[in-house]
């Protein structure tokens, strides 16, 4: 009974005060994100310490820090009010140029390395007040229970497959070649699929549990490995690593054009043929019908319709 007595004097606001004062780690910080008087914001920490049971803030040294029990609270009252945010929003319908939201998306390296930067450029000149959060895909991340959660708005990458309980939209296609130092002696001799094979290949991280890569995964459909002696989680590094060794880099040709007026590199055709990459956006059924979340997917494919010109 006490709990639904709890319950019902707690609103978003509190929530909202909760959430910010944690992140901040700081009464008078919280009051400027909230636009609230330092006051008021204490009165509202001192009821949520109330009904917690806990003084959730607590000095440490010259900081404050949250206790555990507030620590296990960050997250929770983050997704309320994401949800929160999402549920007006789309009863308002979405304004972009009044809209607060904040944008999460997860995404893949293995993209044209435009593509983030103006994705964040676009979103930013139509939507000057939203905030936009971007995360790396890897191995240890669950994409699609973020998706299911609420935590990622939208992910973007390249799949053999893509999961079928996700929805997802096809943003480019590119073809599959080989890059490689001018001074490669491939670049003068060419070669064949076992010269191809037995090369020094560097390959990213996976993106998430259990991944090998589309270049791999078609490989093994061949019967046939390649010979990996370097590995990268940071995707946008391997360049600069093969234009300095002997390295073969094997990906996009997008991608691999945009360093050739940068890099002393060299774009090969690879020997042996491969399915042309598809890069999509994933996003699950509960932002489906979301008005901001469909405006945050049509920028997304706008910006992607604009990289091969």
């Amino acid at each position: 009974m006490r709990d639904h007595a709890i319950f019902d004097k707690i609103d978003l606001h509190l929530i909202r005060v909760l959430h910010t004062v944690l992140t901040e780690r700081s009464v008078s910080r919280a009051a400027i994100q909230l636009g609230m008087h330092q006051p008021a914001v204490s009165a509202s920490l001192k009821r949520l310490r109330d009904f917690a049971g806990d003084p959730l803030l607590v000095r440490s040294g010259a900081n404050m820090v949250p206790t555990e029990a507030a620590a296990r609270m960050m997250e929770p009252s983050a997704r309320i009010l994401r949800t929160a945010e999402m549920l007006f929003s789309d009863v308002r319908g979405f304004d972009p140029q009044s809209a607060h939201n904040t944008f999460r998306v997860a995404a893949s390296d293995f993209l044209d390395p435009l593509f983030l930067p103006k994705l964040v450029t676009d979103i930013k000149t139509r939507a000057p007040f939203v905030a936009i959060e971007i995360y790396p895909l890897s191995g240890a991340s669950d994409y699609r229970y973020e998706l299911a959660q609420g935590d990622l708005d939208v992910v973007i990458g390249n799949w053999p497959a893509p999961p079928g309980d996700l929805h997802l939209g096809l943003l480019f296609g590119d073809e599959v070649v080989c890059l490689v130092s001018q001074d490669n002696p491939a670049v003068r001799r060419g070669w064949d699929q076992d010269s191809w094979l037995a090369a020094e290949h560097i390959a990213p991280g996976a993106t998430h549990p259990g991944a090998k890569g589309v270049i791999d995964e078609h490989l093994a459909t061949l019967g046939l490995q390649r010979h990996i002696v370097a590995r990268c989680p940071h995707f946008g590094l391997i360049p600069s690593m093969v234009a300095t060794t002997l390295l073969v880099l094997t990906t996009g040709r997008q991608y691999c054009e945009r360093y050739l007026d940068t890099l002393p590199v060299k774009i090969l055709p690879c020997p042996i043929p491969f399915p042309e990459l598809s890069y999509y956006q994933l996003w699950h059924e509960r932002t489906h019908t979301s008005a901001s979340s469909r405006w945050l997917r049509e920028r997304i494919k706008s910006v992607a319709s604009t990289l091969s010109k």
